[in-house]
């Protein structure tokens, strides 16, 4: 991984990149130069070699880049960090003006402000329940349409001969939709590509991803989303529904939208990266809701992947999003499917109900449940290895959008033709039973009153080839059917996912673990005495769909309600938790998840819940960035605009100090500033006059900085004069007075849970004088997490 010299983005645009140069912004975790310090004309500004974070505006173009010049192409390695993602604050900054206005703001007020937040979070869970509606209705319509052409040209050449007619119009009906989806998302937004839920992992954690929560993204999602399960790829369109989530919370929690340029004037108290992360929180739930019918595994679904703090009102305003979410797709389908108040569709993928006697489990089934769940991770580990490798080799030739939309346009093509080779080699004829028909019953070369069992897997839409495995009688499959899809729905899988198109993973993961767990209960059944029925194949469809879903995502907790609650039965908690848990620990030994592993490909700064095991040998010291860009109380604008407009030393934050006397080096600590704070300023001219000037001091108030939130200026875009560059700005009103510090001597794990559990940006390391020696960023921890081996590495390098 360490010869990738690609640009590893989530938009996969390599051709817009320019030469790696020795300029490139790139923070490496082996080596730590150091550099000389370097003082400006008044002897209060520091500069510092190494980078913290960049790019404030969330969307920024190609004029405002270049103006900014920054480097174009991010070579990738394991230990380098990408200088493209800028951290988000979860912790308030508590300056005079937020102060002010908390203190003038009454009880009432207070009430206000929380009867919108659950006005939002409801509004949440419906425009997200809406979209999930409509993403289904328009799958099932055109799909049935598709599908019945197909069939009727099956049957129709069945006869006469010349099914390889059959077998283009197949082929050329998938990729001609996925080719739409592929040029929507490879062409106009990249960031859409795959389920987004890595990158709503990210945000979670505290990282921005540029574009990730814009109106433009969800509308590229959802038309892409649908292309693509209509494609007949190997995806499915719950994941997508989790990030779609996300862009409604983020959109409707502001009051207004940047891409359409209009501004509702409502809910502007929560235009901040705290409170819009918790509403991103809930929108997420919503999404898991929407798609699984699991309003409590969405709850347990956004404190599992992100969350830092969580309170007992938050957590009741998540839930009744997803409560809302999954009400609204339930009423609209069922008027959907003219049967107005049957609220039996909860979610897009519906498992139907594990009540029959037959699908109890006894004790001594314990044993094997957690076999299989070692078998899922093992499984679900080659995915990952498998996939990983792909992504690579995509990195380094397939980076181009035109190259992206043909590799997407081949695998709809192949899968077509997979597809169809199979059922037409196929000779497993199933008699047709009333009681469990199924939708498109391909007949081919079987005998009347029968129908091909090998169709019912690829001729049809995944969720309902998931519900045919887990509910279908015994006897309906053969043997070898199930392990002929399985391995070769396993790689058609695994060469889907990192597609340029839309499409998310857990229907294709729960698909491949149904069939190779109805395999294993086809054979102990057989192995089972006459008239045993204890081995039921729909009960092992669901143990193996759990175990390849949990081998290959790694999650444990919000997965195991997820799926308890669309089976409908508690009865089967304990199994699918010791699956799932099973599944990660042996995956784990092998590989990482497969999010965890896109995350890292794109040389993200994420933070586990937890710092090394083996870290404890570390402190602050061989962690901070030092020295460190400081800025005095009182600033001359001028310092300021030059130490903003210093693409080396490109910062966001910077420590406000104040000289004790003439002769005292720089500098005591007395606050915190942010870089968009200060273009706030610039662009507001809020300077000191001066003796024979005519500028004058506007009062700032915290509108001001909201309405430039989330998209900041370029500092390149503001124009300050010469005269303007000698006045001073007074920082003491818009600074944090009581930012966060740490002695040089704190250990790595403690810092690392102060980032974690308060959502920091930013930790200021002071000594004894209280003199900052030192700051510390995410990107400074996250380079050092790099598991056993790495911290070994490092230490040896130091000693």
């Amino acid at each position: 991984m360490s010869n990738i010299t690609k640009k590893v983005s989530w938009s996969s645009r390599g051709d817009e990149l320019g030469p790696v140069g020795e300029g490139t912004p790139l923070l490496n975790g082996s080596e730590q130069p150091r550099h000389s310090r370097q003082f400006s004309e008044g002897g209060s500004l520091f500069q510092i070699d190494r980078l913290s974070t960049v790019d404030l505006e969330e969307e920024i173009s190609a004029e405002e880049e270049s103006a900014r010049g920054q480097p174009k192409e991010i070579p990738h390695n394991s230990k380098l960090l990408s200088l493209k993602y800028e951290s988000l604050d979860y912790d308030n900054s508590e300056n005079q003006l937020f102060l002010e206005e908390e203190r003038r703001m009454s009880f009432t007020g207070f009430r206000c402000l929380e009867i919108s937040r659950w006005l939002i979070c409801g509004l949440i869970g419906v425009l997200t329940g809406l979209i999930a509606c409509f993403i289904d209705i328009v799958v099932e319509k055109v799909a049935r349409y598709k599908y019945e052409a197909i069939k009727q040209n099956i049957e129709r050449f069945t006869e006469v001969g010349g099914l390889s007619i059959s077998l283009i119009l197949w082929a050329v009906l998938n990729f001609s939709f996925v080719m739409v989806g592929s040029i929507l998302v490879a062409f106009f937004e990249p960031v859409a590509a795959g389920s987004g839920i890595p990158q709503i992992k990210c945000y979670l954690n505290g990282v921005k991803i540029p574009r990730v929560v814009r109106l433009k993204t969800l509308v590229i999602k959802v038309c892409g989303v649908i292309c693509s399960v209509i494609g007949g790829l190997a995806v499915g369109k719950e994941g997508p529904m989790i990030h779609s989530g996300a862009v409604v919370a983020a959109g409707v929690s502001q009051g207004r939208s940047t891409t359409l340029k209009k501004d509702l004037m409502i809910f502007e108290y929560f235009r901040r990266d705290t409170e819009k992360r918790d509403f991103v929180s809930a929108g997420a739930a919503a999404g898991v809701s929407a798609a699984f019918g699991a309003p409590v595994g969405g709850v347990l679904f956004s404190l599992e992947e992100g969350a830092s703090f969580w309170n007992q009102m938050l957590t009741w305003r998540i839930f009744f999003a997803s409560m809302i979410s999954t009400f609204t797709l339930n009423f609209f389908l069922s008027i959907s499917h003219n049967n107005t108040g049957d609220l039996s569709n909860p979610g897009l993928i519906n498992f139907g109900r594990f009540e029959s006697e037959n699908l109890n489990y006894n004790l001594y089934e314990i044993p094997l449940f957690i076999a299989m769940g070692a078998i899922g991770g093992v499984l679900g580990a080659l995915f990952n290895f498998l996939n990983y490798w792909l992504t690579i080799f995509r990195i380094r030739y397939v980076h181009r959008p035109c190259l992206q939309v043909m590799e997407a346009m081949l695998v709809a093509a192949v899968t077509a033709s997979v597809s169809f080779t199979m059922i037409y080699f196929s000779n497993d004829c199933q008699p047709l039973d009333s009681e469990h028909a199924e939708e498109y019953p391909l007949q081919l070369f079987c005998a009347d009153g029968e129908y091909n069992s090998m169709a019912t897997t690829f001729f049809n839409t995944p969720e309902k080839s998931v519900r045919s495995l887990f509910h279908n009688q015994p006897g309906t499959y053969n043997p070898l059917t199930l392990g002929l899809f399985t391995i070769t729905y396993f790689f058609l899988a695994c060469w889907t996912y990192g597609l340029a198109v839309s499409a998310g993973v857990f229907i294709p993961s729960l698909l491949i673990g149904a069939a190779w767990g109805r395999l294993c209960g086809i054979w102990l059944a057989s192995l089972a005495s006459a008239g045993s029925i204890w081995a039921d194949p729909g009960k092992y469809a669901l143990i193996g769909a759990a175990a390849q879903l949990g081998g290959i995502v790694r999650m444990t907790l919000s997965l195991t309600v997820i799926l308890v609650e669309a089976t409908g039965n508690v009865t089967y908690g304990l199994p699918i938790m010791l699956v799932l848990l099973t599944a990660k620990i042996v995956g784990d030994y092998f590989q990482e998840g497969l999010y965890d592993i896109h995350i890292k490909l794109q040389s993200v700064p994420f933070l586990h819940w937890e710092a090394p095991a083996t870290s404890h040998w570390l402190t602050t010291r061989e962690v901070m960035s030092s020295p460190v860009t400081c800025l005095n109380r009182i600033e001359k604008v001028g310092t300021i605009v030059d130490v903003l407009s210093n693409t080396s030393t490109n910062h966001n934050g910077f420590p406000v100090v104040v000289q004790v006397s003439e002769n005292d080096e720089p500098s005591k600590l007395c606050g915190l500033i942010l870089r968009s704070q200060l273009i706030v300023l610039l662009k507001h001219k809020v300077f000191v006059e001066l003796a024979g000037s005519r500028l004058t001091r506007r009062k700032l108030q915290l509108k001001d900085f909201r309405d430039a939130y989330p998209r900041f200026p370029p500092i390149q875009s503001i124009h300050v004069s010469q005269d303007e560059r000698e006045c001073l700005m007074d920082l003491t009103e818009f600074m944090n007075p009581t930012p966060y510090t740490v002695t040089q001597e704190t250990s790595l794990p403690r810092v690392f849970k102060l980032f974690r559990a308060l959502g920091l940006r930013h930790l200021v390391v002071i000594d004894d004088a209280n003199r900052v020696v030192g700051l510390v960023t995410r990107k400074d921890l996250a380079r050092y997490h790099l598991g056993k081996h790495g911290l070994e590495e490092l230490h040896l390098a130091q000693t």
